[in-house]
């Protein structure tokens, strides 16, 4: 009776243990569950927070007026029919005795280069030309002026060239049309009380029909992209090292130019020969937004007074833009390539949208630049 009683008691004990066996068991997978479904949810969080930070956004797209493009020469919005049109080089004199000038207000861009003795010429790029009367005086062509109208892929107009030029000019790599070679009829005329040789003279309806009788492609090529860079709407040039600049003296030896900077509006305006530099045809002062001085070497042709200015190759120079200057370097490849201007830390310039100005300087007169 007693060994009944103990193994009844024993077989209590024992189920006892079994059910809190269990029970702990059911604890333990039900903390065990709920401990995957921790883990499961800590790295779920993490795999919707990468997704989020790696998820590539749109780009932004800069907003196109309609009908308009960027001008290959400003960087500003102009009609489509306007800024994919090839511009008009004009080779324009600028001695005293070529004073006033007429229709260099409306040029975009211009390069100012002395030629020889002290004589200083331009070639003015012209977007915009439809409208003018008057351009000019036109005068003839250098080596490096062929050069400069290359690398906006414009039609020079130019009215003869020395020898020198003239393998360069007839040579297939410019649309040229030449006064002194048949287009003196009908692509110039002669300005009325105007002393030879100064009183050659074009128009933007003599350059239209000089173009379509040339048989020349009035559109850029398909390839082409530009010359400048430019600063984007509301922004301004990266300018490192900068220094001011209120007034740039050039100081060729004929026309004396200088520029000052009106913080009002952006722009330099242009003086030479002791005055304002006005264009008669809208008694207007030139002004620009960019100035940009390229020092070169050079050589004389053999025995003459011919200038060879090597704008091909590298060399120094300052960029000048919302009154101020930094140095640059610029190189380009070539003769026909296009020229490219770097700043102290390497950065290809971008330009104020608007006009430019770039003056070729000899390097011996380097020095005489003043900037202040």
């Amino acid at each position: 009776m007693k060994r009944l009683k103990k193994r009844k008691l024993q077989m209590g004990v024992s189920l006892f243990v079994i059910l809190m066996l269990l029970a702990g068991c059911g604890r333990k997978q039900e903390e065990t569950e709920k401990a995957a479904e921790t883990v499961k949810a800590t790295e779920t969080v993490p795999e919707t927070e990468a997704v989020t930070e790696t998820a590539e956004t749109e780009p932004e797209t800069e907003a196109v007026p309609e009908g308009m493009v960027r001008s290959y020469l400003t960087g500003q919005w102009v009609p489509e029919e306007i800024g994919r049109r090839r511009p008009a080089a004009v080779m324009i004199s600028n001695v005293k005795a070529a004073q006033p000038s007429y229709g260099l207000s409306a040029a975009d861009v211009i390069y100012e280069a002395p030629a020889e003795a002290s004589a200083v010429r331009f070639v003015a790029f012209f977007e915009r030309y439809d409208d003018l009367k008057e351009i000019g005086s036109i005068r003839s062509a250098r080596t490096y002026h062929a050069f400069f109208q290359k690398e906006f892929e414009s039609i020079f107009f130019h009215y003869g060239q020395c020898e020198y030029a003239r393998p360069y000019l007839e040579g297939g790599q410019c649309d040229c049309v030449n006064g002194v070679t048949g287009a003196s009829e009908w692509a110039y005329h002669s300005m009325e009380g105007r002393e030879k040789p100064h009183h050659h003279f074009t128009s933007g309806e003599e350059i239209e029909y000089a173009i379509e009788r040339m048989g020349y492609d009035n559109q850029y090529p398909e390839s082409y992209t530009g010359h400048y860079q430019f600063a984007a709407d509301g922004e301004t040039p990266f300018m490192p090292d900068a220094s001011p600049a209120s007034r740039v003296s050039v100081e060729y030896i004929s026309n004396k130019p200088w520029f000052e900077y009106n913080a009002e509006d952006g722009l330099y305006y242009r003086y030479q020969f002791e005055g304002p530099h006005m264009d008669a045809g809208n008694d207007e002062q030139l002004a620009c937004r960019n100035i940009i001085i390229q020092v070169c070497d050079y050589e004389h042709y053999f025995d003459t007074d011919y200038l060879n200015i090597f704008v091909q190759g590298e060399g120094a120079g300052q960029f000048i833009t919302d009154g101020k200057v930094i140095p640059v370097t610029w190189k380009k490849d070539g003769e026909w390539g296009v020229t490219h201007y770097y700043d102290s830390q390497g950065n290809e310039i971008k330009l104020n949208q608007g006009k430019t100005w770039v003056c070729i300087v000899r390097t011996e007169r380097a020095g005489r630049v003043q900037i202040s």
